[in-house]
């Protein structure tokens, strides 16, 4: 059976409209009730700005094979047990008889590039870490590896792919990295996840902010396209499918 991507690429686009729309009428709601947070932070608070690429991945999900999963998206239902920590919060849980088939986060930078991109970076090592650990050690009973997903959405701006430098007084910082912008470090950072099997698969899409009305936006390498991403979730589930019927 072939699989379905369910026409990820307009959906895509969809989902860029609505990202860019609902940080702008948060950041107006803010305004209008005086209350503003500083800087990007008003544009972030309503929590909502990833939910159409949540909702193109459960589209996937539902097309190949497991329309009667248990799809979790309600912050209740979003929790896994950890081994460096109790409970790790999750963006998307996919679950089948019993079996963790899914675990996505869906992630976001817009603007403070600096310090954001070393806290992303380090977030999502450690995630995906204490994840495989606890998977290790049968935190989700005796089943099959499940899919581990990393989905970025970065601003397309001049800041974001300005070269940067860096100082390493002691030892050289890997030739890749050298006067490298911020989205190619964040595209490095995906492929070197996926290189080092900590996550199943990862994507790194950028739009500019004046994509509200066009849905615009562009990948930065093969290795982590939103096609790619969407190829191996639909390969994932319709293998579940196919094995626990």
């Amino acid at each position: 059976m072939a699989l379905d991507l369910v026409d990820y690429e307009n959906k895509a686009r969809e989902a860029v409209k609505a990202f860019w729309g609902n940080r702008e009428a948060a950041r107006q709601k803010q305004l209008e009730s005086g209350k503003a947070d500083q800087g990007e932070r008003a544009g972030v608070t309503a929590g909502k700005n990833m939910d159409g690429f949540l909702a193109l991945l459960l589209d996937v999900v539902r097309a190949n094979g497991l329309a009667d999963a248990e799809i979790h998206r309600k912050r209740a239902m979003l929790t896994l047990p950890g081994y460096f920590r109790p409970t790790k919060l999750w963006d998307i849980l996919v679950i089948h008889k019993g079996e963790l088939i899914a675990a996505i986060e869906l992630k976001s930078q817009v603007g403070s590039f600096g310090n954001n991109f070393n806290n992303r970076t380090e977030e999502a090592i450690g995630t995906a870490h204490d994840l495989w650990t606890a998977y290790r050690e049968e935190a989700f009973g005796k089943q099959s590896r499940p899919f581990v997903g990393w989905l970025m959405m970065v601003e397309d701006a001049p800041k974001s792919r300005c070269a940067v430098r860096d100082a390493s007084p002691h030892f050289a910082v890997f030739s890749e990295f050298k006067g490298a912008s911020y989205l190619v470090r964040y595209d490095l950072l995906c492929q070197k996840l996926v290189k080092e099997q900590l996550y199943t698969t990862t994507a790194l899409i950028a739009s500019p902010r004046g994509a509200v009305e066009s849905g615009e936006y562009s990948e930065m390498s093969a290795m982590t396209g939103l096609g790619g991403f969407v190829a191996a979730l639909a390969g994932h589930v319709a293998a579940a499918a196919a094995r626990l019927g």
